[in-house]
């Protein structure tokens, strides 16, 4: 999704020259004249769709100062840049202690003003996910910082909240990639154990011969190897969580050890002469049947029945097709911070695109994709063809390698009665600039010249609209006066 820049000016010249330079790189702009409009609009019920705002210190009734101080108090994770024609050292650091992310001399060049707020949005971006690793790493993750609002993980969400007041085991079963361990990291931060320890144990990953030491711990020469003491994955969790992820891989031998200590409250690490009492919160998620399993003898019934007091199941990415947006632009966000790239967002046809995809390996596959599309990418916005190993397997959006606009001129004209013709007086093939010329030209007076629905019908950013509405000489306010 595009960003927006909140221009607060009280000169309306400085705002048009602003907001020209801003949206020819791609931006969407709003426009205040003073600091209480600013205010109504980013503390306001859409504020949140304001990510960056252009300051002038210099305006009547409220300036630029005032504002940025109620900012700072109410909504200061809103990167501000500063603005004035006074460049004073002391205005500088004023502004600055006040929470300003830069400060731009006017006049400024346009570069320098891209410039400023492309920081500013990155910057916010790594605070914003250093947080939500600090949360994650320290058991504060809530359900609220979730990706994403499908009607069928409002479910899942309500279940976690509900189970996780109680200290209950839970059992998390989904298909593979679905975020499993995110949701049991949730549970665990909305419990009353959430600033303690949070463990957790891939149960497919070790080997069977490791599997008791692991869990268990052994003592200092309990067996071959076995050079110093080691507490075990249950004493590590010790007050806290233990996530037991792919549960369903244990070996019969282990199950059987689980379930004691499950039924005890205490570990025999191997070695030892005494048991070690552990209190302990377990969290279990498989992606396996293991109903089924306890059909087959894979998996002892009494252990399944020990785990599965209260079942979460996470949906597929491709039952929540409606949270694949939230989620492109969070992976979008964390690998510009990570690999310092500039991507912006991803065009609509790649969403479209994106949605309409099996996602066979779930979020982690759409993970995946999304950074190798970004590596693959040349521009600042994704787009279909940066996704080779999905439009490849999907012929209808293959087909389309054309331009979008191109593309949309055969779809519109093949399937709605419309005056933009093909062939010319002579029967010849009319030149594609011609036909491009004709169908923006009736798209903005299909949609009374607003600009921003016509680049979004059209399927192309604003910047592109206006530069094919200068390059084609097309007459804009006429149609907006009419």
């Amino acid at each position: 999704m595009g960003k927006t820049v909140l221009i607060v000016d009280d000169d309306p010249t400085q705002r048009r020259l602003l907001q020209a330079v801003v949206e020819k790189s791609g931006f969407s702009t709003l426009q205040a004249d003073n600091g209480d409009t600013a205010l109504d609009m980013t503390l306001g019920p859409d504020g949140a769709n304001i990510h960056v705002m252009l300051l002038d210190l210099i305006m009547p009734g409220r300036n630029g100062m005032e504002t940025l101080e109620e900012l700072a108090a109410k909504r200061p994770e809103l990167p501000v840049i500063v603005l004035t024609g006074k460049g004073s050292i002391d205005t500088v650091v004023k502004a600055m202690q006040m929470g300003a992310r830069d400060f731009v001399v006017k006049p400024a060049s346009p570069e320098r003003i891209i410039v400023s707020i492309r920081n500013a949005l990155a910057m916010k971006t790594l605070v914003g996910e250093v947080k939500r690793l600090k949360k994650t790493n320290d058991g504060g993750l809530k359900f609220s910082d979730l990706i994403g609002n499908a009607g069928t993980m409002r479910s899942v969400v309500a279940m976690g909240e509900r189970g996780a007041k109680a200290n209950i085991p839970m059992l998390i079963t989904g298909e593979s990639g679905v975020g499993k361990e995110v949701i049991a990291r949730a549970i665990q931060g909305a419990s009353e154990r959430s600033d303690k320890p949070f463990i957790t144990v891939n149960c497919g990953a070790i080997a069977e011969n490791l599997v008791e030491s692991i869990l268990f711990g052994h003592e200092k020469g309990s067996f071959t190897g076995a050079n110093a003491k080691h507490l075990g994955k249950f004493q590590e969790a010790h007050t806290g969580t233990l996530f037991l992820d792919e549960v369903g891989e244990l070996p019969l031998e282990m199950q059987v050890k689980l379930l004691r200590v499950l039924q005890e409250g205490e570990v025999d690490p191997i070695g030892s002469k005494r048991t070690v009492p552990v209190d302990v919160r377990i969290i279990s998620a498989t992606n396996r049947d293991l109903a089924a399993a306890v059909k087959d003898g894979t998996f002892r019934e009494d252990l399944y029945y020990r785990l599965n007091v209260f079942p979460i199941a996470v949906p597929a990415l491709r039952e929540r097709t409606e949270d694949i947006p939230a989620l492109t632009e969070h992976f979008i966000k964390r690998f510009n911070v990570q690999e310092k790239m500039n991507v912006v967002g991803a065009e609509f046809e790649t969403i479209e695109l994106l949605k309409s995809y099996e996602w066979q390996g779930n979020v982690r596959q759409l993970e995946n994709s999304i950074f190798r599309a970004m590596i693959l990418s040349d521009g600042h916005k994704l787009k279909p063809n940066d996704f080779p190993q999905i439009s490849g397997l999907m012929p209808a959006m293959a087909t389309q390698t054309e331009d979008p606009l191109t593309a949309l001129i055969k779809n519109v004209s093949e399937e709605n009665d419309l005056s933009v013709n093909f062939m010319d007086r002579e029967g010849h093939l009319r030149t594609l600039e011609d036909i491009e010329r004709d169908l923006i030209q009736f798209a903005i007076e299909n949609y009374s010249g607003h600009m921003s629905e016509v680049a979004r019908r059209l399927g192309i950013g604003r910047s592109t609209l206006y530069r094919k509405v200068r390059e084609h000489e097309l007459d804009v306010e006429s149609v907006k006066s009419a």
